[in-house]
């Protein structure tokens, strides 16, 4: 044997008795198990209730003996699951923004009758073709009321005044529906539209309410809350809501203010027009938000959905509030709204206008005719009556220059009908002051 091998035991083989298998041998083996289960579950049951009973006992001893002592135990807090907490400050803003606006805020349906046209056949050709040979015609079966389109509003008064987009809201052979946020709907009447900027005002009646004696008080609608547009800055986060595709109703989206001040050439609802002094934005505006309000923090609209930017993403514009106070408030006393009016059409000049036709300043609003071929002057208007003639440069209103910032509808827009102004002119080579009253232009 290797020194490096261990030892091999055999240990004696022990001849064990067998046992015969029985299923009554069996049987004491199974219901032992489950007999110790049993106990097991048993005791835990016990132990948990006399742990649990124990130590609430000894718990108020313990306090009760410590409060002796002016010791206090601390209490102990019970985890219950809660519900969703805004991270934020801005979050929480945005959620009550959204809260409190939403009732106020409306969807406009525009429906149309339109014609309904059905196919038939003729046979001109009969006597030589035979009536195998048919040609399609048409022709108008009654017609068919239809949604054309929609768009959104917000209402301004308790009364029912919705404030919107004018190109929502442009087609006079229209219907317009107003559906509410609690899925009530109104026919809504067109009150004035505005005739210088993309704004217009509609009105829903009040439902009346009948109460047990038989008489009846009318509901009043709830309203939004005006900001101060003039306060907006740049970064400044923003909300947007609205009816986006026509489709889906009050819809949120979150932005920052881009841009202030823009000027941008809109078109929509058979519209085209330069809309000056707009709010842009990164906030979602989709083809249905028109006319919709932008609120800031505080829940309160500062702008309103005017127009989108084609194939771009996150460039929006929206109308500064304060340019609709004016509106809103001429509704409600006059019931129309009116601007005052100097009657001219022109062109702001631009260092490059003022090369291509030779001219001697680089500022001002000179006064041509349009491509169509219209009068630069209007007839019998505050231009006319004044004095104005094609091709005058007009420097100064009231003594602001016009420049492409400070643009002549921009300063007019300051005044009313029938306020007396002065203006300075160039008409060639010489500078002229002209005095004229303001006209009138309503809508």
């Amino acid at each position: 044997m290797s020194l490096y091998e261990l030892p091999k035991i055999e240990l004696p083989k022990v001849k064990q008795p067998k046992l015969k298998s029985s299923k009554s041998l069996k049987k004491p083996k199974k219901h032992f198990f489950w007999f110790v289960i049993l106990t097991i579950f048993i005791s835990s049951v016990f132990g948990f209730l006399a742990g649990t009973i124990s130590g609430s006992y000894f718990y108020l001893e313990v306090k009760d003996y410590l409060s002796k002592l002016n010791i206090e135990l601390p209490e102990v807090k019970t985890t219950i699951e809660k519900e969703y907490i805004p991270q934020t400050t801005r979050e929480e803003y945005i959620i009550k923004a959204v809260k409190d606006i939403s009732p106020a805020v409306v969807s406009i349906v525009i429906t149309k009758d339109l014609p309904i046209f059905e196919e038939y056949y003729i046979s001109p050709f009969e006597e030589f073709l035979g009536p195998e040979f048919r040609i399609p015609q048409y022709r108008q079966k009654g017609t068919e009321k239809k949604e054309i389109g929609g768009g959104t509003g917000f209402i301004v008064s308790e009364e029912g005044m919705i404030l919107t987009n004018k190109h929502v809201i442009s087609d006079t052979e229209a219907d317009y529906t107003v559906f509410t946020n609690d899925g009530k709907n109104y026919p809504a009447e067109v009150l004035a539209r505005d005739p210088v900027q993309d704004l217009a005002i509609i009105k829903i009646d009040r439902e009346k309410i009948v109460n047990d004696q038989g008489g009846f008080t009318l509901k009043l609608f709830p309203v939004v809350k005006f900001g101060d547009s003039e306060n907006l800055q740049i970064g400044q986060t923003v909300i947007a809501i609205g009816n986006a595709l026509g489709e889906f109703r009050n819809t949120v989206s979150v932005g920052v203010v881009s841009g202030l001040g823009r000027t941008i050439t809109a078109s929509g609802g058979g519209l085209v027009e330069t809309i000056e002094d707009v709010i842009q934005t990164d906030a979602a505006i989709n083809k249905g938000n028109s006319g919709g309000p932008i609120l800031n923090l505080k829940g309160e609209v500062v702008g309103i959905n005017t127009a989108m930017v084609q194939g771009a993403q996150s460039i929006g514009f929206a109308i500064p509030i304060n340019k609709a106070k004016k509106d809103i408030e001429q509704v409600k006393t006059l019931g129309k709204i009116v601007y005052p009016f100097l009657g001219v059409r022109y062109v702001l000049i631009t260092e490059n206008i003022q090369k291509e036709n030779k001219l001697s300043v680089s500022y001002g609003a000179w006064i041509i005719k349009e491509d169509q071929g219209e009068a630069a002057i209007y007839p019998d208007s505050a231009a006319e009556k004044a004095g104005l003639k094609e091709n005058d440069i007009i420097l100064e209103f009231n003594n602001e220059k016009i420049t492409l910032e400070n643009s002549l509808a921009k300063i007019i827009m300051k005044y009313n009908p029938g306020d007396e102004i002065v203006l300075k002119i160039l008409r060639g080579e010489e500078e002229k002051i002209i005095q004229a009253t303001l006209g009138e232009r309503s809508g």
